[in-house]
């Protein structure tokens, strides 16, 4: 998806890694918003409501030396009500020269609200299939960019990226998030010397009267935002992935670079696309497109931009290659509903490109990305993952790099923590087979309900505190030895953001003993103040809370509490046994809370929060005080005279 630069500036203390990392991810942040100025004037549009599009023909001419388009789009739809007109989202930049139906020519016109309004000769029926054909052209509206004309070491080419409402400047179509093309064919038409590079599977190559034409077929519902085109002097580099195996055969990656950047090095870098494309498929099932391919096509857009079967790529860094892929899974197989279900985009794409470092890299990188991760979301106080009516009109709010992308990913993170890794990729693996969601469209509470199936218990806390609601707690984390082979652990929490009164997470906290041998716990903590007393192996020596970065969180502090049982043999109760009075003696650094006086029943007889108290009153016999302090709780016997 597209991106502005500036919003980006917000990042300067992101990312553990090189400072390359940090320019890759925002590139591909930027590439991936480029055509998303339109959003902050663009409603969804109820005049393209009333019909559903089952096929695409899309025939373009194009020279990269010249910025204009020749297009041809035929369209079959089916009328979901009865029809007397059909409206397609088209700029008004670009010039209509005919319509028809069959053999009959229609009335149209062309609107400043960027549509293309079509009369039908009479009505069609609702539940009817029609096709209309449309013949255009005209220098799109460059003020979006979602058609580019450049150049690349001095050679022309033109390229294309329309999320997500770019694809209306270039081609007539419907591009609300509802309605998906069953099977487009693509024909793109060029001089000879140039190639032309679509989504699918290429079928056809001819050439005629100095161009070519190459034909592409995709056979897999695709939004018209996912639709691109590339041409330019491009060669060919390609590979393969699959497990190999007879239920997972192989199949093509193809890979369309400039002449210049083809190089023993840069195929190197996209040779990492078959270990992380078999890795995906481990996880998350089966490459969505196997049927036809994969691909990158090199574009002149810094980052990348997941259009269905083939990634348009500014370079082939690792993490780039990993979040394109992803898409391919989260985006383009299951694409969000609402561009304020942005997230279920862009926050599980980046989480893949995460577990490529867990997977290849081990756990200590896979901790240092999710610091950085967590660096850069709590770097403010604020911000909802899921986005509001009006800041899905918001180009920098719906690909905010810190929510959007970041908190998106470590809140897909902690479902995973929450849920345990078995749970949480069986739901993905359940969420991306559902036959209502495949190849469509979700909303967030669908990816819940798939969550909470396999979990078996609700998750709207989860979701109110993380996806809905603001901000990120911060955790004063206490522990105290607690006799032989057990510590107390005290957990308390503030919230930088009033909307979430608390957050309810496992977490886990890292015990040492004076040897740094390492003892880690988890605890469910659910409310502020909660003690757990946990079996450990040793005498804690430290704590550290929250090693490997599964919480999103700030400022956090993890303190070794004095010694409970050292401090059982400084609590003194005296006299003993007493007749009228009797005192209790407690460090200086421990405070008294309240005593509470047991008889040998078990009945409590009387309570009080000073340290010195009469006796007077009880019964002669044995007594159990219950004291609590600032330390913990201690027991002690006394006899009453």
């Amino acid at each position: 998806m597209r991106k502005i630069t500036q919003f980006f500036l917000i990042l300067n203390s992101f990312f553990i890694f090189s400072q390359n990392e940090k320019e890759q991810f925002e590139q591909m942040v930027e590439a991936e918003m480029k055509s998303a100025a339109s959003v902050q004037n663009f409603q969804v549009n109820p005049n393209t409501q009333n019909y559903d599009i089952t096929y695409h023909e899309l025939r373009f001419t194009v020279d990269p030396a010249v910025y204009n388009i020749v297009g041809q789009v035929t369209t079959t739809f089916t009328a979901l009500e009865d029809m007397n007109t059909i409206t397609f989202d088209l700029t008004d930049v670009l010039t209509v020269s005919s319509v028809t139906m069959g053999a009959t020519s229609l009335t149209f016109s062309q609107l400043a609200t960027e549509e293309l309004v079509i009369d039908f000769p009479s009505t069609i029926t609702s539940g009817t299939s029609s096709t209309v054909v449309i013949n255009y052209s005209g220098a799109p509206d460059t003020d979006e960019q979602a058609f580019t004309a450049s150049t690349h070491n001095g050679t022309p080419v033109i390229y294309t990226l329309s999320e997500p409402f770019g694809a209306r400047d270039w081609w007539p179509c419907k591009q609300d998030l509802n309605d998906k093309v069953d099977s487009i064919d693509v024909y793109i038409t060029c001089p000879s010397g140039y190639i032309g590079v679509s989504n699918g599977l290429l079928q056809s190559e001819t050439t005629n009267a100095g161009n070519i034409t190459r034909h592409f077929h995709h056979g897999y519902p695709i939004p018209a935002y996912l639709i691109s085109i590339n041409v330019t002097n491009y060669v060919t580099y390609n590979i393969q992935g699959g497990l190999g195996t007879t239920a997972s055969p192989f199949f093509p990656i193809n890979n369309y670079l400039y002449p210049e950047t083809n190089s023993t090095s840069v195929q190197a870098q996209i040779n990492q696309t078959t270990p992380i494309i078999n890795f995906f498929e481990s996880r998350f099932g089966d490459y969505p497109y196997r049927n036809e391919q994969y691909g990158h096509v090199q574009f002149g857009w810094g980052g990348g931009m997941e259009h269905a079967t083939m990634s348009s790529m500014y370079n082939f860094s690792r993490s780039l290659i990993a979040h394109e892929l992803g898409h391919q899974w989260f985006g383009d197989k299951i694409t969000c509903g609402t561009w304020k279900d942005i997230w279920l985009n862009e926050g599980f794409a980046e989480y893949l490109s995460g577990l490529v470092y867990e997977h290849l890299d081990g756990a200590t990188s896979f901790v240092n990305w999710k610091e950085g991760k967590i660096l850069n979301i709590t770097s403010q106080p604020a911000g909802a993952l899921y986005l509001t009516d009006a800041e899905a009109l918001n180009v920098n709010r719906i690909f905010s790099g810190r929510l959007t992308y970041n908190k998106g990913s470590m809140v897909v993170h902690m479902l995973r923590w929450k849920l345990g890794d078995t749970a949480f990729f069986q739901a993905m693996r359940n969420y991306l087979a559902d036959s209502n969601l495949a190849y469509a469209y979700a909303l967030t509470p669908q990816l819940q309900a798939h969550l909470e199936a396999v979990y078996g218990s609700s998750l709207n806390e989860f979701f109110n505190d993380w996806v809905y609601n603001q901000g990120y707690p911060t955790y004063n984390i206490s522990v105290s030895n607690w006799g032989a082979g057990q510590a107390k652990i005290i957990v308390n929490q503030t919230q930088s953001h009033p909307s979430v009164s608390y957050f309810e997470m496992p977490l886990e906290i890292r015990l040492k003993d004076a040897a740094n041998n390492i003892y880690d716990v988890i605890v469910d903590n659910t409310f502020n103040g909660q003690e757990f007393i946990v079996s450990v192996p040793f005498t804690v020596a430290s704590v550290q809370f929250d090693p490997n970065r599964h919480i999103i969180s700030k400022n956090n502090n993890a303190v070794l509490g004095a010694n409970s049982f050292a401090f059982d043999n400084q609590v003194l109760v005296y006299p003993n046994p007493s007749d009228k009075e009797l005192f209790i003696k407690l460090p200086n650094t421990v405070q008294l809370v309240k005593t509470e006086v047991y008889n040998n029943l078990g009945q409590k007889v009387m309570e009080t929060s000073n340290s010195n108290f009469s006796t007077e009153r009880l019964q002669t016999g044995v007594y159990i005080l219950k004291i609590e302090t600032s330390e913990g709780h201690f027991h002690k016997n006394f006899i009453k005279n």
